[in-house]
């Protein structure tokens, strides 16, 4: 059974899918609004708040600056590229970025193959807990990011990889 939930966070309204097990469930998304081929709720789907208590526990600790690498189960989706790219991300330390070019390199893929990498990154189904967002340009610039740039750069502000700007 899927089930869903929402919780609120600086960056909007978070929705969180997941599969249901005996004691909660596995994350199979986690959204933000107007984001890109984000999943809406569906007939059949059961709204379960309790459910996800722990993981929107650790978003609000997150958001709080008090959690720097989450610690949410979740189900296993993709391609075996696109996983073995989402798994380079979780290696992302926090409060730092990578280029896409030194993700290919360190996945051992020629240089041909960046486009196909973005891609991967881009199909990530879990913003936040799987941090696509500290993957930038080489020359520093906020390449795409599913949840929006703008957000992209206010992720990467929270965790001290960016610098605030005076306005």
């Amino acid at each position: 059974m899927t089930a869903w939930t929402t919780t609120d966070s600086p960056l909007g309204e978070l929705l969180l899918v997941g599969e249901e097990t005996g004691a909660g469930v596995t994350l199979t998304s986690l959204t933000m609004p107007e984001q890109r081929n984000a999943p809406k709720p569906r007939e059949g789907w059961r709204r379960d708040p309790d459910r996800f208590e722990a993981a929107a526990r650790q978003l609000a600790a997150y958001f709080a600056g008090e959690l720097t690498r989450f610690d949410i189960e979740f189900t296993p989706t993709g391609t075996d590229f696109q996983r073995r790219v989402w798994h380079a991300l979780e290696e992302i330390p926090h409060g730092t970025t990578t280029t896409y070019g030194t993700l290919a390199e360190r996945l051992g893929l020629p240089r041909e193959r960046i486009q196909a990498l973005g891609a991967a990154i881009g199909a990530n189904p879990l913003l936040l807990v799987r941090p696509c967002h500290r993957v930038i340009g080489a020359d520093g610039s906020m390449r795409g990011y599913a949840g929006g740039v703008e957000r992209k750069v206010r992720l990467l502000t929270h965790e001290g990889a960016l610098q605030p700007t005076l306005l």
